[in-house]
């Protein structure tokens, strides 16, 4: 039997490459092979399944960076590298999920407002890396939206921006930190 967590990664893999359409109970099933009565045992229908979908792609897709990012050390830059390095090595794994779900959001409340929660607490983390980096405060918004904008928009162009061409945009800019803050890395 498949645990609940087997049934959200399926949901978010189908997601990713099918669309919100085909997030089917049926579709489902057909991914891990197994009947609806194992889907309900630990779902109560699609909508309670499309809510922990939702909490569920929260936790692995934002809490879970900034969680790692924090292992880190108490050094901003240590950090912020980290951050990148987890987002970026993840990419290949998340980039049509990340597109799925923001074409999902426009079409439904529930989604909208999860989308909103992600990018406000992956914004906020960013901009809480500027601050502890010694960035202008002035720059704190700006720049957390930057590095951000940065990744949706790499999302969104066809063919996606390659990892390492990605990467020297962040390279170019993080250069924009603080001079005397920037540490080894």
């Amino acid at each position: 039997m498949a645990s609940k967590r087997d049934w959200l990664e399926a949901g978010l893999t189908v997601l990713g490459e099918e669309g919100a359409p085909a997030l089917t109970i049926e579709r489902l099933c057909g991914a891990l092979g197994l009947t609806k009565g194992s889907f309900y045992h630990h779902f109560k229908g699609m909508t309670g399944f499309k809510t922990d979908l939702l909490e569920h792609f929260e936790a692995e897709h934002t809490s879970r960076y900034i969680a790692g990012a924090e292992v880190a050390g108490d050094a901003a830059q240590a950090r912020l590298h980290r951050l990148m390095n987890l987002v970026l090595e993840d990419e290949g794994g998340s980039h049509d999920l990340e597109i799925a779900m923001r074409a999902w959001a426009s079409q439904d409340a529930e989604v909208h407002a999860l989308q909103q929660r992600v990018d406000r607490l992956r914004i906020g983390y960013l901009r809480s890396l500027w601050r502890d980096l010694g960035g202008p405060e002035a720059d704190a918004d700006p720049m957390a939206h930057l590095l951000y904008l940065v990744l949706v928009g790499a999302q969104q162009v066809v063919p996606p921006l390659p990892e390492e061409d990605l990467r020297e945009v962040y390279a170019l800019a993080l250069r924009l930190t603080p001079e005397d803050r920037r540490e080894s890395h």
